[in-house]
Order: structure tokens, then C-alpha cells, then sequence
């Protein structure tokens, strides 16, 4: 896929925002950047553990912040960066939000498991199932860069250090 100099700007201000998530007490190292018109109308990190908020993923952060800046729960024509593909629930909240475009780092086969839920669901099956045929999901964006700030897939974690199982 041909990204684009924008792309390149944004997932780096998303890995940006997974850093500084990964250094603060309470966040987590995922980023993610919404762009709309070339401007930044919401981002935020993976803040569940915290707000005590299961909720709180990265992309759900910068949408509540999106919203909140723009006065409006529909987002269309933004684009979504986020440094690790959107799980079912961040996929449904960027349709429902109409977002236009979600464009990730790594996928599930990128990472270890334990960052996925264990059914295997295709966030592109929700996008398809949602009967949204103005959503594109495009994935691979920095992929060495955002892989780094996650554990491998062939790392030998202990169950019960794992999280997300």
C-alpha cells in the first residue's frame, strides 16, 4: 500500500502517544490519532487501568475527545490511526461514529495473543456486517515501529502474567 506523507505524520504522533502511555502509571502503549481536514480533533492512549473504565481503550478516548471538541457524535470524513488494530469494540464505536477510514500499525498476527480476544474476530467482518461500504480499513502502516512497543508473537509469557485471557 502506498501511504501517504500524512499517514506517516499521524501513525508517528499516534507511537508518540503509545509511548507516553507506556511511561505514565495507568496508561497503556497504545496511541491513536484522529485527523480530520488535517487536523487533530481527538487523540488519547489506552487509559482502561486509569479511569477504571474497561472502556477506555485508545480509540474510544480519542473519540470521546473528538466529540467533545467537535460538539457532535459523528466523526465523517476522519481518519483513525491507532498503533494496533482496533478490537470489535473499537471497530463498532468507529462505525457508529461514521468515521471514514481506520488505518493501524500492527495486526493480531503481529503481536502476542493476549492483546486479542481469543474468538478471532475480524474487525473487517463487523465493517462488512455493518453494511458500511465508506469504511476502509487499512492496516501495516510502520508496522517494525509499532510492533516494538508490543510483545512478540513468539514470546513465551506466562499465563498468568498475561492479560486480556
Amino acid at each position: 500500500m502506498p501511504w501517504t506523507k500524512d499517514d506517516m505524520t499521524w501513525m508517528r504522533r499516534a507511537i508518540d502517544l503509545a509511548r507516553s502511555g507506556e511511561a505514565r502509571p495507568g496508561t497503556n502503549p497504545i496511541g491513536c490519532v484522529i485527523v480530520r481536514n488535517g487536523e487533530v480533533i481527538g487523540e488519547g492512549c489506552n487509559e482502561v487501568d486509569l479511569r477504571h473504565d474497561a472502556t477506555a481503550h485508545a480509540e474510544i478516548v480519542a473519540m470521546r475527545r473528538a466529540g467533545r471538541k467537535l460538539a457532535c457524535h459523528e466523526l465523517r470524513g476522519a481518519v483513525l490511526y491507532t498503533t494496533l488494530q482496533p478490537c470489535g469494540m473499537c471497530t463498532m464505536a468507529s462505525i457508529w461514529a461514521k468515521i471514514g477510514r481506520i488505518v493501524h500499525g500492527v495486526g493480531r498476527d503481529d503481536v502476542h495473543p493476549m492483546y486479542f480476544e481469543d474468538r478471532h474476530l475480524d474487525t473487517v467482518d463487523f465493517i462488512r456486517d455493518a453494511f458500511r461500504n465508506d469504511l476502509a480499513l487499512e492496516g501495516g502502516l510502520m508496522v517494525r515501529e509499532c510492533a516494538a512497543l508490543y510483545v512478540p508473537p513468539e514470546a513465551d509469557v506466562p499465563k498468568e502474567e498475561q492479560f486480556n485471557r
